[in-house]
């Protein structure tokens, strides 16, 4: 392959998205040591720079804006400015492979949609969804680089343990909510699993995000022990509360971005699942808790709707449950 200077990186979607394209990034960056790595993502997802040196610059593209065509036209044309030797898009769509196309880079990868993502990519990669999202997206790499790069890798050292910690982040992303995505206990739930952890002789730490809010205060109002340190606001921001997943002995989470990053801290994780499938979203050294529902549709979650329906049998999980998995 000609020498590669300028790489385009494209990828919209949010936080936990990055994260999990990080493996890609990162081994193309392991076979081009020398190129500079440009990635392409919505605003909401820059703080993703903040974890790793892999990415040298942002293209902030506003795709929920009402004006979404006008700044992919904005991204078209910043891209040709740039000049790019080489692009991947991690879009799973053929409109992904005109935009990767209209950019001007030299050599095109993205995934297999089609005959006409076949004619405008230099290679289409065959798309294979039923497999861990990292390594779905590191797929994208495989026709330039041999390089293996398994897991989200961030730059953040290694923390001290606080002894017999467990760390509870119970929130998910406000946009997932807002489209009707409910993929976590009701704080009380959560609230629950606090008090019984406590009671166990856990040393129980609460964070939480700005979208994490109203859950928060919920669950302020209705837990009954005093005995855990309340931490929501005092990380601020992703890097942070990445340092904070280290220092923890063992992490309590939802299916959100915090997941991910507990995963490049190598923290003992446990998350809870509903209706989205853990076999893609984690790799097997995380704990999935989940409820036994029978629920013949589950998963559900992308796989047959963008919403959840309206029972949740998927997430009546109570604190007894959770608590039941730590050890």
């Amino acid at each position: 392959m000609e020498k590669i200077n300028k790489i385009l990186a494209v990828n919209f979607g949010g936080i936990g998205d990055e994260i999990l394209f990080l493996p890609a990034l990162i081994s193309l960056k392991k076979e081009f040591p020398n190129a500079k790595i440009t990635l392409a993502l919505e605003p909401r997802s820059k703080s993703v720079k903040d974890l790793t040196d892999v990415i040298d610059d942002l293209i902030l593209v506003d795709i929920k804006n009402k004006n979404k065509y006008f700044e992919l036209i904005k991204f078209i044309f910043a891209a040709r400015c740039r000049h790019f030797d080489l692009a991947i898009t991690a879009g799973g769509n053929k409109f992904m492979s005109i935009i990767l196309f209209l950019t001007g880079a030299k050599k095109r990868y993205g995934y297999d949609c089609g005959a006409l993502s076949r004619k405008l990519l230099t290679f289409a990669v065959p798309l294979n969804k039923n497999q861990y999202a990292a390594k779905m997206y590191h797929d994208l790499v495989t026709p330039v680089t041999k390089n293996i790069t398994e897991l989200p890798e961030i730059n953040v050292p290694a923390q001290e343990k606080i002894p017999n910690s467990i760390l509870i982040h119970p929130g998910v992303s406000k946009m997932s909510v807002q489209k009707g995505m409910i993929k976590t206990v009701p704080p009380q739930v959560w609230a629950e699993t606090i008090d019984l952890l406590a009671a166990k002789g856990k040393k129980v730490i609460l964070a939480g995000g700005p979208d994490d809010k109203e859950c928060i205060e919920t669950i302020l109002k209705t837990v009954k022990t005093n005995d855990f340190e309340n931490f929501y606001g005092k990380t601020k921001n992703l890097r942070e509360l990445a340092e904070l997943i280290g220092r923890a002995e063992i992490f309590l989470c939802s299916d959100s971005a915090p997941l991910h990053v507990a995963v490049a801290m190598g923290t003992k994780t446990y998350a809870i699942f509903g209706p989205t499938d853990d076999k893609k979203l984690i790799p097997p050294m995380i704990t999935a808790i989940k409820a036994n529902d029978n629920c013949p549709l589950k998963p559900c979650l992308w796989e047959k709707r963008q919403t959840t329906c309206e029972s949740l049998d998927c997430l009546k999980i109570t604190a007894y449950n959770i608590a039941d998995h730590i050890n």
